[in-house]
């Protein structure tokens, strides 16, 4: 089988663990201290790679392009959402916003990128928000998350970060469409520590209590997330289209819930169950006639 085909689906299952970690780390560490740690460690583990296979660097004008691509692909994505839940935003709000980020993608891609979307494929990003918002139906109607007044700021971040996403992927689909990956990616995670940094020295007091857990979690975001989960992705950006590789976002809260009923017990609930079924046929629709053309070129 080839990775074309396999990608997606790896894809989907390294990134959903990312909620996990994120769960185990919030314990141990404050976020943007965690998330400079990570991007360290990410660029030199990159590099090493990089050095080891002797991998090309790219242009001067390319390498600035990567940096300023992981700031927005990285840096500002995961330092505004891992600070908005952290101050207020209910985890059912975030997983909306989140979800919106494939439609945001498809109505922006034919502005940005000139990338077209049939018919079929507006009707699965279509399909994907409103499963999305059947399985986290309950969490919406949880008392808890009544009361947004108190999270005002940190719910605009969380927007900004989904936008900052979506921005990113668009112009890494643009801009950065050659050269190797790999030191493409090392430049991205420099481009990332370049917010968090700076963010932890004025924000945080750098927090890290050095617990197994915490050593695992961040081992785990080094080489199953930033190297796996992330060369996946944006090997899925240069090989398919744009709006294909966003659509599988919306099958992570399934899979994150999954993963938490088997790591933590929480339950599958009926609304879950259903919105999974709705969110699979969605992506089905966004990536069919994608995975037809690499099965007639296969």
């Amino acid at each position: 089988m080839s990775l074309d085909r396999l990608a997606p689906a790896v894809f989907v299952l390294l990134w959903s663990t990312g909620w996990v970690v994120a769960k185990y780390a919030s314990l141990h560490s404050e976020p943007f201290t965690f998330l400079s740690i990570r991007y360290a460690l990410s660029a030199v583990a990159f590099l090493a790679l990089c050095l080891v296979v002797r991998a090309q660097w790219p242009s001067r004008a390319t390498a600035l392009r990567a940096v300023y691509s992981g700031f927005f692909l990285h840096g500002f994505y995961l330092a505004g959402l891992w600070w908005a839940i952290a101050n207020g935003v209910p985890a059912g709000i975030s997983g909306i916003i989140a979800a919106l980020q494939p439609l945001l993608t498809a109505i922006a891609a034919p502005f940005l990128i000139g990338e077209r979307l049939q018919q079929a494929q507006k009707l699965g990003l279509a399909l994907g928000f409103v499963g999305i918002a059947i399985a986290i139906s309950p969490k919406l109607l949880d008392p808890a998350t009544a009361d947004l007044t108190q999270a005002a700021l940190p719910l605009a971040i969380n927007l900004v970060a989904m936008a900052s996403v979506t921005y990113g992927t668009l112009y890494q689909k643009k801009h950065l469409q050659s050269g190797d990956l790999r030191t493409i990616a090392t430049l991205q995670y420099v481009g990332a520590l370049i917010l968090t940094l700076p963010l932890s020295l004025v924000f945080e007091h750098q927090h890290f209590d050095g617990a197994a857990q915490a050593y695992g979690a961040l081992a785990w975001s080094v080489f199953g997330l930033s190297m796996g989960g992330v060369g996946l992705l944006l090997y899925l950006i240069r090989r398919g289209q744009v709006s294909r590789a966003a659509s599988l976002i919306y099958l992570m809260p399934p899979a994150v819930a999954l993963e938490a009923f088997i790591a933590f017990g929480e339950p599958l609930t009926l609304p879950l169950i259903v919105g999974t079924v709705v969110v699979v046929a969605g992506v089905y629709l966004t990536n069919r006639r994608v995975m037809q053309q690499v099965e007639a070129m296969g």
